[in-house]
């Protein structure tokens, strides 16, 4: 009973400090940033013609930290629009340099989220050839269909097949499904009631004694596609 009151405690602490959302890449408006719009709602038919970046398979990739090498396994085959969009920020070297700005770990472990150029939980990717943010939809595959769903949460019961286990690897975004950009955090503990509202899109697969230390302000050191660049498919 306490551990459930805890973890109720948890969430209902986060719900304030966030905005009404679990895992937040904007400011309590919620909004992107000026001048750019969110990206409507897709049908798996529209997700598969985005001028977006798909991994098409599995790669892995090394995160060095200041205190080891995490390696993940980013998983295309179950979130192909999710781990292409983080397989290619890694391989653009986006990553190298910035830092984790949002670390929960009281009154539990919950999650170390980062990957935001500004640092403050409010950035995203922005394009240099467009000018523009890119966003990527929501992309969560239920157990059992054929494809995955996309632009809303899944129904109560249903369950994902990438769950919020201890070492997922999944995308940050506002209560819009679809505003998750270059933001991402890493759960530090089974945190399976987000399971089906958040793209999980890989796991940590080694070095999760070093995610483990990660405090507010620890800088990725660089990021790199150490295995798997080639199922990388970038738009024409």
């Amino acid at each position: 009973m306490f551990l459930w009151l805890q973890r109720c405690l948890l969430v209902f602490c986060v719900l304030l400090t966030v905005g009404c959302t679990i895992v937040n890449n904007s400011d309590a408006k919620n909004v992107p940033p000026a001048g750019q719009e969110k990206m409507s709602s897709v049908s798996s038919s529209e997700a598969k013609k985005l001028n977006l970046p798909q991994l098409q398979g599995t790669a892995t990739v090394e995160m060095k930290l200041p205190y080891g090498t995490v390696v993940m396994e980013i998983d295309g085959n179950n979130a192909p629009i999710t781990a292409g969009n983080f397989v290619d920020l890694v391989n653009k070297g986006f990553y190298n340099g910035l830092t984790f700005h949002r670390v929960v770990k009281d009154p539990s472990p919950f999650v170390a989220q980062g990957g935001d150029p500004q640092g403050t939980g409010t950035g995203s990717y922005v394009d240099p050839k467009t000018k523009q943010v890119r966003y990527i939809p929501l992309e969560i595959w239920a157990e059992g269909e054929k494809q995955p769903t996309y632009s809303r949460v899944l129904n109560p019961g249903v369950k994902p097949k990438l769950k919020h286990s201890r070492g997922a690897v999944a995308m940050a975004r506002t209560p819009n499904p679809d505003s998750a950009s270059s933001q991402f955090y890493i759960a530090l503990a089974d945190i399976n009631f987000l399971d089906g509202q958040y793209a999980v899109f890989g796991y940590v697969k080694s070095g999760m004694e070093y995610v483990d230390q990660i405090k507010v302000g620890d800088r990725i050191e660089s990021a790199r596609v150490v295995q798997g660049l080639e199922n990388l498919k970038l738009p024409n």
